[in-house]
């Protein structure tokens, strides 16, 4: 399904989120938070589009290979980088049917309220596409970063 073509209005709001959530918030950060997502919810299209955005943003090779092992690669982040990869994955993730409190505490400590606030919307947006990704089997491998295009 060509998502864009079929439903342009939806596609549409969800980049106008996408856009307005990341404003005020570190490119990296935003590339990891969003591949952990897509890692997590098997999205394969968003881990291409989002490792190939992560490098284009400057991240190295090595820490998105060891994203999806970041409890054992702790030092290859910053604390306020794993309060947000941690965030994600309970938000990504309601087992429980909330985000811990612990773990809320920890982003709170690492990003002032207005950029926490910025957070969420990029991992509850990240999630809305996963979701498109998978449920309409977009294909991974065609995606090439805004940067590369102009070059």
């Amino acid at each position: 399904m060509q998502y864009a073509k079929v439903a342009p209005e939806v596609y549409k709001a969800v980049i106008g989120l996408e856009i307005a959530a990341k404003k005020g918030l570190d490119p990296s950060l935003v590339e990891l938070v969003k591949l952990r997502a897509s890692q997590i919810n098997h999205c394969a299209f968003c881990m291409d589009m989002h490792s190939k955005d992560a490098l284009a943003a400057g991240e190295s090779v090595e820490r998105i290979l060891l994203l999806g092992a970041w409890e054992e690669s702790r030092h290859f982040y910053t604390e306020k980088e794993l309060a947000a990869i941690e965030l994600t994955e309970a938000v990504t993730v309601l087992t429980d049917g909330f985000v811990p409190d612990e773990v809320y505490a920890r982003a709170a400590k690492h990003f002032e309220e207005a950029e926490l606030a910025q957070l969420i919307a990029v991992i509850a947006t990240i999630n809305v596409w996963n979701r498109i990704g998978v449920t309409t089997r977009m294909t991974p491998g065609h995606y090439t970063p805004p940067a590369a295009k102009k070059a």
